[in-house]
């Protein structure tokens, strides 16, 4: 089965050793992101000698020509940032494929992980599917489902995810291979479903007007490798990168952002019905009873 490999980061890295390990695939080639190509991937093709392509617009009549050329019989897409369009997508013989991480038809769209958890979901998905014109909408191959516990944040999720992309995307070329996918057109699921946009730099500040159990999962969902979430004492930004939700907190009355305790390793800030208890956070900042963030 000859693939045409487009992909970036830690889960693609994960995905092409599984695809070059077995025998029954030959990858014709690796194409990287051009605007931040990924230098493992790279020195993977070229220590494998596989064909490398950067291309600017992988739908450009020069880039299909080519590809044309390798008659191939998968296209296989992971965390790649150009959208296919439909000759593309049609070129293979098997036609082409992606792994989202999100339980499709819900949660397409970007910054998948970080939506689950500010929106105090119970589970993530990872998706295999077809590709087809739309962003992620194409029918469903394979999918599989991840509780989400409070200990997780965004670092525990993103973990997962690396190494269960690749592992049912594997699975999930193995079943087009030998003929045994089950297509499941997202339509059956739901007729809409959902989107999420991109996050964008300054929506990482908290509203300390939320409750206490949003605002824990906000900053979870932000935390280190994310940006980490945000609040402000004055002109000074202070990063939070881990909360602590308290269950039995009773309902405070006061002023939302103001700090109420200071403890060693930890202060608590009242929020719109109880309080929060940050346990890390940028060490410029000293705590005090009485400050009010923003």
């Amino acid at each position: 089965m000859k693939i045409g490999f487009f992909g970036d980061g830690p889960w693609s890295h994960n995905a092409i050793l599984r695809l070059v390990n077995d025998p029954m695939f030959e990858i014709a080639f690796i194409c990287v992101r051009f605007k931040s190509p990924d230098s493992k991937l790279i020195e993977f093709a070229r220590e494998k000698r596989i064909q490398l392509y950067i291309e600017k617009d992988v739908n450009s009549k020069e880039f299909l020509d080519k590809l044309k050329k390798m008659k191939l019989d998968l296209i296989v897409s992971m965390s790649f940032d150009q959208i296919f369009k439909k000759e593309i997508i049609g070129l293979p013989k098997f036609g082409s494929v992606n792994c989202h991480a999100g339980k499709l038809p819900y949660y397409r769209g970007r910054n998948v992980l970080n939506w689950v958890l500010i929106n105090d979901e119970k589970e993530f998905g990872i998706t295999v599917h077809y590709i087809d014109e739309g962003i992620d909408s194409g029918d469903i191959i394979l999918q599989k489902v991840f509780p989400i516990t409070e200990d997780d944040n965004y670092a525990t999720l993103l973990t997962k995810a690396y190494t269960e992309c690749a592992s049912l995307l594997y699975d999930g070329i193995k079943k087009i291979q030998h003929n045994e996918v089950k297509r499941i057109a997202q339509s059956e699921i739901d007729s809409y479903g959902s989107y999420f946009t991109q996050r964008k730099n300054g929506d990482e500040v908290i509203d300390w007007n939320k409750t206490s159990r949003e605002i824990f999962n906000f900053i979870r969902a932000l935390s280190i490798p994310g940006p980490c979430a945000s609040t402000y004492h004055g002109q000074i930004e202070i990063k939070i990168s881990e909360a602590q939700f308290i269950t039995s907190a009773p309902a405070y009355k006061g002023i939302n952002g103001v700090i109420i305790n200071v403890q060693q390793g930890a202060f608590f800030v009242k929020t719109s019905d109880t309080f929060i208890r940050v346990v890390k956070w940028n060490e410029e900042f000293i705590p005090r009873i009485g400050i009010r963030l923003k």
